[in-house]
Order: C-alpha cells, then sequence, then structure tokens
C-alpha cells in the first residue's frame, strides 16, 4: 500500500463528533470478553479483484489486533507474490508453502505452519510457485474445494483464519471463497475501486449458489480514505449509500505508517502501537467480534 499523507484512523472513540465518515453515529466497541475454549476456526476471505486496496495490510493488521484479544489466528497467505508472508518477515525460500499443501506434495498443514513472533498469531506462507497452481489444478476432481479440504484439518487449532487472496477472480479465490464463512471486502476509497465491488459481489453469489451456501458478506471495510479529500469523502458515501449496513463503521485512513511497517516485517499494531491506524484496526477486530464474524 503507497500512501503519501497522514490522515486519522477513525473510529477509536478518540475523538467528539457526533457521526463519523459513515454518516453513522460514532461507537466504540467494547474490549470482548475474553474465550473459554479455542475453535473451530471461523474461515475469513479478504477478496477484492483490484489490486492495492489494502488486503494484505488489513490481513497483517486485523490478525495481530485479533492475536492482541486472545484469538488463536492462522493467516494464509494465497498470493504469488508473498506480500503477507513478506510483511510478517517470514521467509518463503525452501520451506513448505501454501502450494505444496493444494498439490498434495506435503500432507500434513501443520509441517507449513510458521509460528511468528508475535503471540497468537501463525502463517501459511506463499511464494511464487503459487502461481502455477491453476494450470496444476485445472483438471483436478472437485478443484473447487481443494484448500477447504486443506483447512478441515486444522480449524479446530485456530478461532479465525484469514485468507489473502490474490487480486483477481480466478480459480485461487473461487477456492478462497468455497473454504470460508465469511468474505471481508478492503475498498479503496476511490472511484475506480468502487465500480468493481459489483462484480465481486455478483462473484461471491455465484459461489454461494454453487459451491458454498453459507458464506456471507462479513463487511465493506474502506480503506486509504482521507477526510481532507472530497473525493474520499464522495466515494465513502456513494459505498454507503449503495450497500448499507454491509459498510463497516470502522474506516481506515492513509498513513505512511503502513509502508514503513511493511519494511520492518511487522503489524502496525506493534510497529506504532499508539498510532490511529493501530487503534483502528483494533477498533476493527472488536466490530468484527460484536458483529458474530469472530467468536
Amino acid at each position: 500500500m503507497t500512501a503519501h499523507r497522514d490522515d486519522t484512523a477513525v473510529l477509536t472513540g478518540m475523538e467528539a463528533p457526533a457521526k463519523g465518515p459513515t454518516g453513522r453515529l460514532l461507537r466504540t466497541f467494547a474490549e470482548p470478553p475474553e474465550l473459554k475454549g479455542h475453535g473451530p476456526a471461523r474461515i475469513i476471505s479478504l477478496c477484492n479483484q483490484k489490486g492495492g486496496v489494502g488486503k494484505t495490510t488489513t490481513t497483517i493488521n486485523l490478525g495481530a489486533a485479533l492475536a492482541e484479544l486472545g484469538r488463536r489466528v492462522l493467516v494464509i497467505d494465497f498470493d504469488p507474490q508473498g506480500a503477507l508472508s513478506a510483511g510478517l518477515g517470514v521467509t518463503t525460500h525452501d520451506v513448505p508453502t501454501i502450494y505444496d499443501l493444494l498439490l498434495g506434495t506435503v500432507k500434513n498443514p501443520a509441517e507449513a505452519i510458521v509460528h511468528t513472533k508475535y503471540p497468537n498469531l501463525n502463517i501459511i506462507p506463499a511464494n511464487i510457485d503459487l502461481s502455477a497452481a491453476e494450470v496444476h489444478l485445472v483438471n483436478e476432481v472437485a478443484r473447487e474445494t481443494i484448500l477447504a479440504r486443506v483447512l478441515r484439518k486444522i480449524s479446530d487449532q485456530y478461532d479465525v483464519i484469514l485468507i489473502d487472496c490474490q487480486p483477481s477472480l480466478g480459480l485461487l479465490t473461487v477456492n478462497a471463497l468455497t473454504a470460508a464463512h465469511g468474505v471481508l471486502i478492503p475498498l479503496e476509497c476511490e472511484f475506480f475501486a468502487l465500480r468493481g465491488v459489483a462484480l465481486l459481489v455478483e462473484t461471491i453469489e455465484k459461489v454461494q449458489d454453487r459451491l458454498n451456501p453459507a458464506i456471507t458478506l462479513d463487511g465493506i471495510l474502506a480503506t486509504m480514505y482521507d477526510s481532507r479529500t472530497l473525493h474520499s469523502r464522495e466515494v465513502l458515501d456513494r459505498v454507503v449509500e449503495t450497500f448499507g449496513d454491509s459498510v463497516l463503521e470502522t474506516v481506515i485512513g492513509r498513513t505512511v505508517k503502513f509502508p514503513d511497517a511493511s519494511v520492518a516485517g511487522a503489524p502496525i499494531t506493534t510497529f506504532a502501537p499508539e498510532h490511529a491506524a493501530s487503534h483502528a484496526y483494533r477498533q476493527l477486530a472488536r466490530e468484527l467480534i460484536a458483529r458474530g464474524a469472530v467468536a
């Protein structure tokens, strides 16, 4: 994610206005109670066919924020670019990856799980090998459900599994949607990003109809919001007008801290724990728990 200006990441309970950027009353979601047990995981795919909208940034920082709340979190790097792995400082060469699990060259998913240096946060990494997966899987029986079968083996060990999808609507993304209980759509507050959401929602509906009847839209997350620009405000208003309560109250603002944290291989919640962006992702974690998207 690239950015050149800081902006407040909102809905942290730190500001006085009665209404937030989405036009709804500002709320500070309460700290959730501790879990009495763990698993089975709720699987959430972070999906948008447009690149650069904050999918990877959100996967890292939402995962870290949920982990802070005592949830056992597994993040899946499902993009051949491997940005999620790099963003958590994980080496992806000469180690088992999600590609090996999809092809069955590694049978036990536990062999591909990497324990990060952040408590409660684990990852299954990816590298450029994943770009060949669609070619190898195209002739497989029930090829859309391969990831679901992999995750079924380990879901009892986690409270939430977040899948960072690549920016396309190909076979890998369909696998992620078929495996998921819910979808979170990060949406950049920019007009061209808005145009593609209808196509993505249509794809989700097709998966729901043909492959995964239980999948739900957990929310649309506005990202890269800059309250100082009319364009950002107009796009956010349009999103709320079109999708209503599907738009999450938490809004993620632009800040140069995100690329800085990525270079450091750390979540923003660790890299700059008191920054407004860290508060926003903690707020997002609490909101998803309040909505029932996460236990």
